[in-house]
């Protein structure tokens, strides 16, 4: 159990706010991966939106946006910029017009196999044994999905 402040000014540290230990280790990581994202010629996100449709292809838009925490409106651009580089075809559902699937072409998966060269690297960067790498992944997955609960919660 963590042990209660002595002071009011105690509270106030930085370093002590675990949300800004995430979010700066989000801004150091994305430096890890920025020259690999480079190399693939795509962004974070269109990355990530080509592992989620090479673990389930196709997919719906709407099951993109809940597995990758975007916003619908924020996917229909991103996966328009992602068919014209050639990575991804979309096709209207025929029986219900509102739902758009999406699929990867043999370019996109390529990219993926690409990316794949490049995972050592970035686990190499994080400085964590094999042992810890997954045991943390696991612990930040359990946090989000605690917190996206609660918040579900409150509205």
């Amino acid at each position: 159990m963590p042990r209660q402040p002595k002071e009011r000014t105690e509270v106030a540290k930085l370093a002590d706010f675990m949300c800004f230990s995430i979010y700066s280790a989000n801004l150091a990581y994305s430096r890890v991966y920025k020259p690999v994202l480079e190399q693939l010629g795509v962004t974070y996100p269109q990355y990530i939106t080509i592992i989620a449709l090479w673990e389930e292809d196709p997919q719906t838009v709407k099951s993109l946006s809940e597995k990758l925490f975007l916003e619908p409106s924020t996917m229909t651009p991103m996966l328009k910029r992602l068919e014209a580089m050639g990575y991804v075809k979309r096709a209207r559902d025929r029986e219900d017009e509102r739902s758009v699937h999406v699929s990867l072409t043999g370019a996109g998966r390529r990219l993926r196999e690409k990316g794949l060269d490049f995972r050592e690297a970035t686990v190499k960067a994080s400085g964590l044994s094999p042992e810890e790498f997954p045991s943390l992944q696991k612990a930040i997955a359990r946090l989000r999905d605690n917190l996206i609960n609660v918040s579900k919660n409150e509205h």
